[in-house]
């Protein structure tokens, strides 16, 4: 069993991507995710996930809700005084509420929709000042059951980039679908989240990911060495997946 020396961050997270580079690769995602849902069979809608609480439907329920929560700063201040008010972990209450208000929405709807806000998503994450981005988040985020400082730009930069990323895979696995990585996008966030993954457990390590979002990437002398598949690698940090060792050191999605 191999130990970390992960402790608690003070600094807040920052955003690691360069924020055109980022906004690009949120344009990309979510132009992703839009193709993946139009070419789903109608039988993989009601299909589980690996969100328990969660069929194929209620997923994309959620990517439209922070898709719109995005593109408005009046609609994003809504959900999170609703999302409050429900009390409980804060990211909990958020997704659950943009399940639940999404309830009657039929795929077709939930689609058009999310094609129609996507871009003033874009824009409006594009439009944050660099001042604010720079300033933590007012509620601390739980990540590998620690609590921790995020500023704004990470969460605007990167993580609303990843968690649409993470779960097209998580679509196209419960559907059965195929969902083809590259290395000029889903290659960039992978190296992303490899980074931030050995910063946050300082060990050594050799880490070779296959195919074209792949690559290798190694620190010190001694430690061990994995070879996996990108998305399984995600799946892994992510706590969706079995880990134990390195690999148990968790990254946000």
């Amino acid at each position: 069993m191999n130990t970390t020396t992960e402790t608690a961050r003070a600094e807040p997270w920052p955003a690691a991507i360069p924020r055109p580079a980022a906004m690009e690769l949120a344009a990309t995602e979510y132009q992703r995710v839009v193709a993946l849902l139009r070419r789903l069979p109608e039988p993989a809608w009601s299909a589980p996930t690996d969100c328990p609480a969660w069929d194929v439907r209620q997923m994309a329920a959620h990517l439209l809700g922070m898709v719109e929560m995005a593109a408005s700063i009046r609609e994003q201040v809504r959900q999170m005084r609703k999302a409050r008010r429900r009390g409980g972990p804060f990211l909990d209450a958020l997704t659950g509420l943009q399940v639940d208000e999404r309830r009657e929405m039929a795929p077709a709807a939930i689609i058009d929709r999310y094609a129609l806000r996507w871009p003033k998503a874009v824009a409006g994450r594009r439009h944050v000042p660099r001042l604010a981005r720079r300033r933590p988040l007012p509620i601390k985020q739980v990540v590998g059951g620690r609590e921790e400082p995020w500023t704004i730009g990470f969460l605007m930069d990167v993580i609303l980039t990843r968690d649409p990323w993470m779960h097209r895979i998580d679509i196209a696995r419960a559907a059965g679908v195929p969902n083809p990585l590259t290395a000029e996008h889903d290659g960039v966030l992978v190296a992303d989240v490899v980074a931030e993954w050995a910063t946050r457990h300082g060990c050594p390590y050799d880490l070779q990911l296959s195919g074209p979002a792949g690559g290798s990437w190694s620190s010190g002398r001694g430690g061990p060495r994995f070879e996996l598949d990108p998305a399984d690698f995600c799946r892994m940090v992510s706590g969706r997946q079995p880990a134990d060792g390195l690999l148990a050191t968790q990254v946000p999605f």
